[in-house]
């Protein structure tokens, strides 16, 4: 679950980045439950908005995030950069002289961050 200002911002971000729909949406008087997933995974992602918030919520400095893997983070980069949603640069992370990891970072209009992976060894 996070937390969100603005649902129709938050729901057409996750959309457009993770091809996530609405899958719910549960009022109650003094804030909202959305429920966005897609079929090609179980993962599914409450967003909360509480009514009557204006003001941004302190993210901290644990520097939590999401993760989501996707096939080739390559074309995923290139999308995103053309649909102008600015993600961070490819970052190849290497061990013992292996690819341990290929992702980058976008970050949503609430100032979460979610780390996009390449599907590969742990990162499926």
């Amino acid at each position: 679950m996070i937390r969100v200002l603005d649902e129709a911002r938050s729901v057409d971000f996750y959309s457009k980045v993770l091809g996530l729909t609405v899958a719910d949406r549960v009022d109650f008087e003094t804030f909202t439950l959305i429920y966005m997933s897609n079929a090609e995974t179980g993962f599914e992602l409450e967003l909360t908005i509480n009514k009557g918030r204006t003001a941004s919520y302190d993210l901290g400095n644990g520097y939590g995030h999401l993760a989501v893997s996707v096939d080739e983070v390559a074309v995923e980069h290139e999308r995103l950069t053309k649909a102008g949603l600015n993600p961070g640069k490819l970052v190849e992370l290497n061990r013992d002289g292996k690819l341990f990891g290929l992702f980058f970072f976008i970050t949503d209009p609430d100032g979460y961050k979610i780390e996009v992976l390449q599907r590969h060894g742990r990162f499926r």
